[in-house]
């Protein structure tokens, strides 16, 4: 049997962080999710799917991402139910990620906010270091033609 899920999306707004009495991490978050066809008006829907993660990649995920953030998450489909506050049954289907990827850096997304003091900070650093990205060669710069490599020089 296999239960895996993979999405890439926005977050819908900040990752709700808290912490379990015994102090574990858990964050929630929805992720608005472009479906891959559009509808008879010509406009594209979204997805919106709740999602959880926890531990160190929830802090991870509510310090350096907002609302409008693109994020990929790697995890399961889960179903849990609990007793409302009114008596009744409530049934709750979510996402438990493994993993979050940050598809973009914190501030540069359509809605996202400013980051945060330090790692603003961080990211001047690594600019302006002697290995600057100007300095590198540019990986895409054949246009996507073939390029020539011995088999030699392969990692398999």
């Amino acid at each position: 049997m296999l239960n895996r899920v993979v999405l890439v999306g926005r977050l819908t707004k900040d990752p709700d962080l808290r912490y379990t009495p015994n102090g574990v991490a858990v964050a929630n978050f929805t992720l608005a999710v472009n479906r891959p066809f559009s509808n008879q008006q010509g406009n594209r829907e979204a997805d919106f799917i709740n999602c959880v993660v926890w531990r160190r990649a929830a802090e991870n995920l509510a310090n350096f991402m907002s609302k409008g953030s693109l994020v990929g998450v790697d995890g399961r489909v889960q179903t849990r139910n609990f007793e409302g506050q009114d008596g009744k049954r409530v049934f709750v289907t979510e996402v438990v990620a493994d993993t979050v990827q940050f598809l973009e850096t914190k501030g540069s997304s359509q809605g996202g906010g400013q980051g945060s003091p330090g790692y603003q900070q961080n990211q001047n650093q690594s600019n302006n270091n002697d290995f600057s990205r100007q300095n590198e060669e540019d990986p895409f710069s054949n246009n996507g033609e073939p390029i020539d490599i011995s088999d030699d020089d392969l990692p398999f």
